[in-house]
């Protein structure tokens, strides 16, 4: 009896693999490595928002407005609790990108205000800030576009048969995804340099 239940659980053992158990554990695997790179960029960028608001508050103190804009939206994208478990919830992986989406548009506004104080942008520690944020956005796209590709790979696996019968044996699900408006969303970085645009004329405050 001992012997015929070793054999069968062999015989399952080479089954299971035979269906792509080991090829979806390290897929899913490979989707959790790509979500916590997205989710430390992300940080990345939400730790230099108050040396930037700060050091833009030293020139342009009159833009209340935008300061309190990215302020908020630091809160509101630090307020999301997020794991490994939200890339498995797709209403608290909507609400994360909607977060990080406001945080975009209200940094991008603030690096449109600098425009209009030339001795904020000839500041050397805005400039390395600004640098600073360029690199993470890039870095930030790039991890998004990884994790995009690496969902979409697992995704398929398990659709794909036999791995699908093993998926379901096993209790893999299909995963959610960023949503994107369109291409360009994902394939390029917010743009945060204006130093190609005509300033409007205003006068500077003293640091």
């Amino acid at each position: 009896m001992k012997f015929l239940r070793n054999l069968v659980l062999m015989l399952l053992a080479v089954s299971v693999t035979g269906c792509g158990y080991n090829a979806i554990q390290r897929q899913d695997e490979a989707v959790k490595a790509s979500w916590s790179e997205v989710l430390n960029q992300y940080q990345r960028r939400a730790d230099l928002v108050p040396n930037l608001v700060n050091t833009v508050k030293g020139y342009a103190q009159h833009e209340e407005k935008v300061f309190v804009e990215v302020t908020q939206a630091r809160a509101k994208v630090g307020s999301i609790q997020v794991n490994s478990d939200t890339i498995n919830d797709p209403q608290k992986l909507k609400q994360f990108q909607a977060a990080q989406g406001q945080l975009t548009g209200a940094l991008s506004r603030l690096m449109v205000v600098s425009e209009n104080y030339p001795n904020l942008k000839a500041d050397g520690l805005f400039q390395n800030l600004q640098a600073q944020l360029e690199g993470t956005e890039n870095r930030i796209t790039v991890a998004r576009q990884r994790y995009v590709q690496a969902v979409q790979q697992y995704n398929s696996m398990i659709r794909t048969f036999p791995n699908n019968l093993t998926a379901k044996m096993f209790g893999y699900t299909v995963k959610p995804n960023f949503s994107v408006d369109n291409e360009k969303a994902i394939s390029t970085a917010p743009t945060v340099n204006f130093g190609t645009s005509t300033p409007a004329p205003a006068t500077s405050a003293g640091h």
